[in-house]
C-alpha cells in the first residue's frame, strides 16, 4: 500500500522590498493562494491580518459574478 501524506497550507510572513511586513498563504504544493494585499509596520499587525483570514475564511461565501 502506498501512503500519501497531505501537506497543510501555511502562512509565510516576509519583508517586502519597501520594508513592509506582508504575508502570503501557500497551499501544500507551494503555490501562493492568497496574499495580504497590504503592508504592515509590525509583526503584530501582520499576525492580526493572518488571524482575521483564519477566523473569517471558514464562513466565507462565493459570489459568482460571471
Amino acid at each position: 500500500m502506498v501512503r500519501s501524506e497531505t501537506v497543510a497550507a501555511k502562512f509565510e510572513l516576509y519583508k517586502s522590498s519597501n520594508g513592509e511586513l506582508r504575508w502570503r498563504l501557500k497551499s501544500g504544493n507551494g503555490q501562493i493562494i492568497a496574499t495580504s494585499g497590504e503592508g504592515y509596520t509590525s509583526k503584530a499587525g501582520a499576525a492580526n491580518g493572518i488571524d482575521a483570514v483564519k477566523r473569517d475564511a471558514s464562513a466565507a461565501t462565493t459570489d459568482d459574478l460571471t
